[in-house]
């Protein structure tokens, strides 16, 4: 499961940095993709990092919209971009990609926030994240 790991905290990594440049994240993917195969000292872009950046893409609304609305005091323009974007990517996974038990959704993104944020942000992750976990047939609509 390391590659999942990797793949995870790559997939994070390509959502941060289109936030911070306030870009499309497809386009900051097919970068990431690009320099891989120009460059032999970037590291490859997986499969599975693909499938969560795009599968985050096509669910974007829908998620910006839950984080919103659950996250108690706290609106996504004022949330640390680390934390947003752990949340973004947890989210997707959490709540669309079946295969992944909740738990190692939950685990994962937890260790990003412990990795790359401040001390508060893992209970933080974890407190919306297992929200999302608890409501989540509800939450599993298609955006109109």
């Amino acid at each position: 499961m390391a590659a999942r790991n990797t793949a995870r905290k790559r997939a994070f990594q390509i959502l941060f940095e289109a936030d911070q440049r306030g870009v499309d994240v497809l386009s900051v993917l097919a970068d990431w993709v690009r320099h891989s195969r120009n460059d032999t000292r970037q590291p490859p872009v997986s499969e599975y990092t693909m499938q969560l950046v795009e599968g985050y893409a096509d669910h974007v609304r829908r998620i910006d919209e839950l984080i919103a609305q659950y996250a108690v005091d706290w609106t996504l323009d004022r949330m640390p971009v680390v934390d947003r974007n752990i949340l973004r990517l947890g989210a997707y996974e959490l709540i669309w990609v079946d295969e992944t038990p909740d738990a190692v959704v939950l685990d994962e993104a937890v260790q990003l926030a412990k990795e790359f944020s401040t001390d508060d942000s893992p209970a933080f992750v974890n407190g919306l994240l297992g929200r999302f976990k608890d409501l989540k047939p509800s939450l599993r609509r298609d955006e109109a």
